[in-house]
């Protein structure tokens, strides 16, 4: 089953103006291609409210949270990083792979997992009821913890 794309959108401090060379900056360095809306919150209303600056940062700095907010409109993941730590997208995008996976199947995922790797069968499902459900094989480390292979590969 193919991941369903993500809409992505930036919230920023900065005025509008400040983003489009914000935009060409990252288009240049970073070999992308930037399509998402930003939105200006230069009053940081909903910067604060939200709380998405980090507690220890300057009165100037970015905002520095991500939300990932599911199709049932509930946030699903809260990430605030601190300005002095880079972020990497490959793991959000290894997070949104994993939110997808688990809300369609009985399926948990490891720390580090990635995409075609094994997935850890919820608890609330019996052993017997695992091997029926995940016709790939379910291997048993401890009674709690079943590991098969990815339910939608």
């Amino acid at each position: 089953m193919p991941r369903e794309a993500p809409k992505s959108s930036a919230l920023s401090v900065d005025p509008v103006d400040k983003h489009l060379g914000w935009i060409n900056d990252i288009n240049e360095t970073q070999k992308v291609d930037v399509q998402f809306p930003i939105i200006a919150d230069e009053d940081r209303k909903v910067s604060t409210l939200y709380e998405f600056i980090h507690p220890n940062a300057s009165a100037t700095a970015t905002v520095r949270s991500l939300v990932i907010i599911g199709p049932d409109k509930l946030v699903k993941l809260i990430i605030t990083y601190p300005a002095s730590t880079g972020r990497n997208f490959n793991e959000v995008i290894r997070v949104l792979d994993s939110l997808q996976l688990t809300a369609n199947h009985s399926v948990a995922t490891p720390a580090d997992w990635k995409e075609g790797e094994d997935v850890i069968v919820v608890p609330s499902i019996s052993t017997e009821d695992a091997q029926k459900k995940f016709p790939k094989g379910v291997k048993v480390i401890k009674p709690y913890l079943r590991y098969t292979p990815q339910p939608n590969k």
